[in-house]
């Protein structure tokens, strides 16, 4: 067996040992009052199998007078005659009920054409009638009835009593009494003679047990105190009026009485039963012991947590868990304190094997109860500072649900009520069939609330579903016309979010088509703008490799591959920035620059340029520094960049301006030239990589320019728009003035 077995099975043991120990204690705590007495008759078992002795001497020796003596003793007050008159009302509401009770019986029996049916009934209401018109007539009357009812509980009453009679035989086969009132001297035994000296016959020699009355603790005996519960007894109590008389005497338990009887019976399973409790208990303790012995030595507490059961067990919802351990607890306590083994049965063997059975029971609930609490430890201690434990229960969840259903107060109010009301008349229906007079409430209720209430709902269902069959086509890219926005409730705002969606999604649509396009567009002209110097290089190197080539030939050449090399550079740096601009992957290194100084830095390093080309350029500067606080090596290029495109793109013979002025804090510079080329409508197009006024793309830009700058501006929280108007072309920058 290997060790894995091994600890299961002490772990099981351990189970056992302190369950029967704890079982065991308890019980003798429980227990102690029965079977720590000298013996069966100072139990309270026997205190009760004495008292129901003297229930049985009372009713049949002492309030035991003849039947035809009760009923001779009979009397009938005025009260009583009162009460029996009036018990259902007056002579007319009396008469009036009897009427209203056979009136529906008669018409039945009437509607059916049986007259012989409807006849009976007629004639018992008359006679009840009859009889209750007696009452209000005769005292006579009335009191003979009394009487006989009387007389007749008398009769049930000896009649139960009999049913006794073997009982009390058993208990006087048993018990020795001798009984004397001390009022009367009258004396009341079941001794062979009836004098003094028969009571002699009752002392320790021949008796298990005697008890007498009076002693130094025991006073006289009160018969009324002991008296014995049948039907109809208080007639019998009414007419003997029984006195306040006491006895003194003795009660025994002769040795002579025979094992067979069930006094005796007891006697011997008390024996029986109280070895066992004395064994099953010094058990229990010595179990117990060992227990904790065994505890503080091996830990096997510690071996009961299983890292591969608690992920499975913290699976389940806290309050859930809580819950289980709670009940298998309180089964657990249950079972402990519930120790009815004992009086079972009065055999060794029988007692064990109730006693095994139930520490088996016991063991699985109490191992159940403590391994959940292992369990559930550490989700308890960590329940203040862990919330997710608290969101995971059924409880929180549902709070959840319910917190959720009212996130729209107004939506969730009126369900609430809607609920209520249909409940409601659900319930009506139902009291309907209890109560008919509910139905002249019901109808209207119906009518005014239930039939305009019924068909607000078709209406809100019909116009839902509208609204799902509108939101399914738009979910299936098909476009249905908007959904008609009825009144100013919940389902129409959102009829009216879902045709706000709609637009979205078709603006969604057109913007992705044309990311497309433009997608494709970037790679065509990324490959174009590539190849074509690459093309070259690869071409006139392949020329330089013939070895009868002329010098000049070949430093034209070498030339030709030095400015498509250059060409090529620029563009993979042109597109290494703007990738690094766009995707803000770039420290920019602010300083206080004037941006006035730094156009005309710009505009100076293009003097010769703009001096050559057929461009006129117009330059408005205001008369003093405009500082910013922004990266000049940065905002050069940008001023680079729209400068080269003005040179490159511009119409000829046509002016360029560019202006700064300062407006609500914020320096403005505009760039405005004609360009050559058709422009697209869309100016957005304009900020795409690769993306050229050249459609033709013989310029030697490489389309980046536009997008690096405005990615350089985005970067200093400016803005740069593009206005086409025509063939007119405007770029319009918006930076923060520093403050002085």
């Amino acid at each position: 067996m290997d060790t894995k077995w091994k600890n299961r099975i002490a772990i099981i043991a351990w189970f056992f040992l302190v369950t029967y120990g704890i079982s065991g204690v308890l019980s003798a705590l429980s227990n102690n009052s029965e079977f720590t007495k000298q013996s069966y008759f100072k139990t309270m078992q026997f205190d009760d199998t004495v008292d129901q002795l003297l229930n049985y001497v009372n009713a049949f020796e002492i309030s035991y007078p003849m039947k035809e003596d009760m009923k001779k003793s009979i009397t009938v007050s005025n009260d009583e005659i009162e009460e029996h008159r009036y018990q259902y009302g007056d002579l007319t509401e009396q008469i009036t009920s009897i009427e209203q009770q056979y009136e529906s019986r008669i018409n039945v029996a009437l509607e059916k054409d049986n007259q012989k049916v409807a006849d009976i009934y007629i004639k018992e209401r008359d006679k009840k009638i009859e009889d209750i018109t007696k009452n209000f007539e005769s005292d006579e009357y009335i009191k003979d009835k009394i009487v006989k009812e009387k007389e007749q509980r008398i009769d049930e009453y000896y009649k139960e009593l009999e049913s006794y009679r073997g009982d009390f035989a058993n208990y006087k086969e048993a018990f020795v009494y001798y009984l004397k009132n001390t009022t009367t001297g009258e004396v009341y035994t079941n001794l062979p003679e009836n004098d003094s000296k028969s009571v002699d016959s009752i002392n320790d020699e021949s008796m298990y047990f005697i008890r007498s009355f009076p002693t130094q603790k025991q006073s006289y005996l009160d018969m009324r105190e002991v008296p014995l519960h049948i039907a109809n007894e208080e007639i019998i109590n009414e007419i003997t009026n029984n006195s306040n008389a006491l006895y003194e005497g003795k009660i025994a338990i002769s040795k002579k009485t025979p094992n067979s009887n069930f006094i005796m019976a007891n006697y011997h399973d008390y024996n029986i039963q109280r070895i066992v409790f004395w064994i099953y208990t010094i058990g229990a303790i010595i179990a117990l012991l060992i227990s904790i012995i065994i505890e503080k030595k091996s830990k096997l507490l510690r071996r009961i947590k299983p890292i591969k059961w608690v992920g499975l067990y913290n699976k389940i919802p806290f309050d859930v868990a809580l819950l289980l351990c709670g009940i298998t607890a309180i089964i657990t306590i249950a079972l402990i304190f519930d120790q009815p083994y004992l009086g079972y049965s009065v055999y060794i063997l029988g007692i064990l094997e109730i006693i095994i059975y139930h520490l088996i029971t016991l063991s699985i609930f109490f191992g159940l109860t403590v391994v959940q609490g292992i369990y559930l430890y550490p989700r308890l201690k960590a329940l203040p500072s862990d919330q997710e434990i608290w969101k995971n229960t059924l409880i929180a969840q549902f709070l959840q649900i319910v917190s959720t259903s009212f996130l729209n107060r107004r939506v969730g109010t009126q369900v609430f009520l809607l609920l209520a009301i249909v409940f409601s008349f659900g319930v009506g229906t139902v009291l309907i069939f209890v109560e008919q007079a509910f139905l002249l409430l019901y109808i209207p209720a119906f009518v005014i609330v239930g039939i305009p209430l019924f068909i607000l709902i078709i209406k809100r269902i019909g116009y839902f579903n509208v609204i799902i069959r509108n939101t399914s086509a738009l979910a299936n890219g098909c476009f249905e016309p908007d959904v008609k926005i009825v009144g100013k409730s919940v389902l129409a705002n959102l009829a009216k979010d879902i045709n706000i969606m709609k637009r979205g999604v078709k603006t969604s649509q057109k913007a992705q088509a044309k990311s497309e396009r433009l997608k494709t567009e970037l790679i065509t002209n990324v490959s174009h703008d590539l190849r074509t110097p690459l093309t070259s290089i690869i071409t006139y190197s392949e020329l330089l490799k013939n070895p009868e080539l002329a010098d000049d030939e070949r430093s034209t050449y070498i030339e030709i591959i030095d400015r498509k090399s250059k060409r090529l550079k620029v563009l993979i740096d042109d597109l290494f920035e703007a990738s690094k601009m766009a995707s803000g992957n770039i420290e920019l290194i602010k300083s206080k620059v004037d941006i006035v100084q730094l156009l005309q830095q710009a505009l100076a390093e293009y003097n010769e340029t703009i001096q050559a080309s057929q461009v006129q350029f117009r330059v408005g500067n205001p008369d003093k520094p405009v500082y910013a606080f922004v990266d000049g090596q940065k905002l050069w290029r940008v001023f680079e960049n729209l400068i080269g495109n003005i040179l490159k793109y511009s119409l000829e013979n046509t002016r360029a301006y560019i202006n700064i002025k300062i407006e609500n804090s914020e320096v403005i510079i505009t760039f405005k030239n004609v360009s050559k080329y058709e422009l697209s409508d869309d100016s957005d197009e304009l900020f795409e990589r690769f993306k050229r006024g050249d459609e033709s793309r013989h310029t030697e830009g490489s389309g980046l320019g536009l997008a690096i700058a405005k990615s350089i501006i985005d970067l200093h929280d400016g803005v740069l728009d593009i206005d086409v108007d025509g063939d007119l072309f405007k770029v319009t920058i918006v930076l923060k003035v520093m403050n002085d």
